[in-house]
């Protein structure tokens, strides 16, 4: 049996990768937002709840609702076709907008830029 002192150990090392990952979140955060024309990032879990985002409330509640929908089908078509493949990107680009999905085993990774910003006139 651990002692009560190798325990506590064990849930310093918890609460610092704990830390160290959600550094890495927000270093990464960070990285994709100082990209000329990104005007958002959401993270979700597959079920489409929003874990972290730079929209607004009802942006990121209006975008989370349809694009966990749209991943969802894409992946099970990608399955349905190929049932050893798996969806690793979507790409949607619109006259707008462009919106770049990466799904995860348990998260998804939504970017929206536009896709104009740094085009010559």
């Amino acid at each position: 049996p651990k002692t009560q002192k190798q325990k506590q150990g064990n849930k310093g090392t918890m609460a610092a990768a704990a830390t160290n990952s959600a550094s890495e979140v927000e270093e990464t955060l960070a990285r994709i937002r100082s990209h000329n024309g990104v005007e958002g990032v959401i993270i979700m879990n597959r079920e489409g709840a929003t874990l972290q985002t730079t929209l607004s409330e009802e942006q990121t509640a209006e975008h989370a609702a349809m694009l966990s929908q749209l991943t969802s089908r894409a992946s099970n078509l990608v399955r349905d076709l190929d049932p050893t493949d798996e969806l690793s990107m979507l790409r949607v680009r619109s006259r707008n907008r462009e919106i770049m999905i990466a799904p995860d085993k348990e998260f998804i990774l939504i970017v929206i830029q536009n896709p104009h910003i740094g085009e010559s006139s």
